[in-house]
């Protein structure tokens, strides 16, 4: 189990800062032009860069706690707080009608899910 629940949290750690980066360091415009785009024509440059820099801490959050062991209870809530970001990400690209993201953004969260139920309950980092 907890093989399984460090490979979820490092696929989704890797998730995260690709698209952190992208959105922190891709001017909005390129990002608008690229498939599933869409949603930053109604999104104001800086909103567009915060989601960037929140998915880098994301990213951070979900490995370096556990590694470092310091504060390893910060990987379950960093999960916590991607399944917000990810509700988030479905309500908006359902307001895009864009169908296809929002099943990738529900499978994001339910990865998510499982590193937090995992590491909150079944295989924690303290026990």
């Amino acid at each position: 189990m907890n093989l399984a629940l460090w490979i979820a949290a490092g696929l989704l750690a890797a998730l995260a800062l690709a698209g952190g980066i992208t959105k922190t360091f891709v001017p909005k415009e390129k990002l608008a032009a690229a498939n599933g785009g869409g949603w930053t024509d109604g999104a104001s440059v800086g909103f567009v860069k915060t989601l960037g820099v929140l998915e880098l801490l994301a990213a951070a959050g979900l490995i370096l706690p556990a590694v470092l062991d310091v504060a390893p209870v910060l990987v379950p809530v960093t999960a916590i707080c991607w399944m917000v970001l990810m509700a988030g990400a479905m309500i908006t690209h359902l307001r895009h009608d864009e169908a296809r993201f929002i099943v990738l953004n529900l499978a994001y969260l339910a990865v998510a899910a499982f590193v937090a139920w995992g590491r909150l309950d079944s295989s924690p980092f303290t026990g």
